[in-house]
């Protein structure tokens, strides 16, 4: 193989790599409440979030083209250069999955690309503008939102339900959830899933192998869909927990009123090629459906725990992109940026092998939510993993 394959093969491998860990590292944005509330078990529900991520990735090619062309000046790009940034987005996604922080895998990624094209070709090779518009502001004005609409959403219900019996509610809202987790799983691979197409599209711009303002070829797109759905499968317990317990204690109304207006505003944001982080959409939803309740109670220390953490990601993730990007330049060629998958390999390993000490599975979450561990003691220690 020539140096420029072996390093379009190396580009391809950690996006997809990439994209296996967006895909368990969110499955908590569609499934984390209907599993707090019931509505689905934890297995079923992460099936069911895998085969419409696939199906979601399939519906637009707006949100790749976004992060192909819209936020870096490709002509100043090279395989190298997405590598390192691709290296910065896996790392900081899978630190945050250890830690059970639901952070946002896109900003990670786009953190560790800009990154990485800085450290390259320095701040001219950035498109501000467009990084601006379409991943900073989306980022700080989508949570409100959809909190806002999440709110008003969780109001009404309860007001409109007010004379019906308990559990005919709790059971018939249990059954819309599974319509309303459906359509976040679906928003969701509209959205996510292109990020990575996206990049892939990228490093064959870079490489000659694409035009300038090519879009994603069928075997990117198919590729890509299954690399998500197939995390999306493996689950992300950690998050899942902390998203479905550690935030508020919810019910099937307030469950359903979050998924709506998650999967509408995600939905609506992919239309328009936003590069949407669905963990900040989700969560605002969650806190919106606790606001919305009386008497509900929301753990505000958590939430400005996770926002912490996604003021950090951008950042953090950058400066990995422009760290991975030096280290290949100091050995340099294929031999560097295969030095650095190597490295990015082991650093993958080691976190993993940490997480098996620690594991949280399904039937952890199932039991804890079915009453073996009190919401008290499940705060406690999701505060203690954030």
């Amino acid at each position: 193989m020539t140096g420029n394959s072996i390093l379009i093969a190396l580009v391809v491998t950690a996006a997809l790599a990439f994209d296996f860990t967006n895909g368990f590292h969110d499955t908590g944005n569609a499934m984390a409440t209907s599993i707090a509330t019931g509505a689905l078990p934890p297995r079923i529900a992460v099936a069911v979030s895998s085969i419409l991520n696939l199906v979601g990735a399939f519906l637009s090619l707006s949100v790749a083209a976004t992060i192909a062309g819209g936020l870096v000046q490709t002509h100043l790009v090279t395989l190298t250069v997405v590598f390192a940034g691709l290296a910065g987005g896996i790392l900081w996604n899978l630190g945050t999955w250890y830690l059970g922080i639901p952070s946002s895998s896109s900003h990670a990624l786009i953190g560790g690309i800009v990154g990485s094209t800085l450290a390259a070709a320095g701040g001219h090779a950035v498109q501000w503008h467009g990084l601006v518009s379409k991943v900073v502001l989306p980022a700080v004005l989508s949570p409100v939102i959809a909190g806002l609409v999440a709110a008003a959403g969780t109001l009404t219900v309860y007001r409109l339900m007010r004379g019906v019996p308990d559990d005919l509610r709790v059971r018939g809202f249990r059954i819309g959830q599974i319509g309303s987790a459906s359509m976040v799983s679906l928003a969701h691979g509209t959205n996510d899933a292109q990020k990575t197409m996206g990049v892939i599209t990228l490093a064959l711009i870079a490489n000659g192998s694409l035009g300038a303002h090519a879009r994603a070829p069928l075997w990117v797109i198919v590729s890509c869909a299954l690399a998500i759905s197939l995390g999306t499968f493996a689950g992300g317990w950690r998050v899942i927990r902390t998203l479905g317990k550690g935030l508020v204690e919810i019910e099937a109304p307030q469950g359903m009123a979050a998924e709506s207006a998650s999967a509408a505003v995600i939905l609506l944001s992919a239309n328009f090629g936003y590069s949407l982080s669905t963990t900040h959409v989700a969560t605002g939803s969650i806190l919106g459906s606790g606001v919305g309740k009386t008497g509900a109670q929301v753990r505000w220390a958590v939430a400005g725990r996770m926002a912490a953490a996604w003021v950090l990601t951008l950042p953090a993730a950058g400066i990995v992109g422009a760290l991975a990007f030096a280290a290949t330049r100091v050995i340099g060629g294929t031999a560097g940026t295969s030095a650095v998958f190597v490295l990015l390999a082991a650093c993958v390993t080691a976190l993993y092998l940490a997480s098996r000490r620690t594991a949280v599975t399904a039937s952890n979450v199932n039991s804890e939510w079915a009453g073996s561990v009190t919401p008290a003691t499940l705060s406690a220690t999701t505060g203690a993993a954030l």
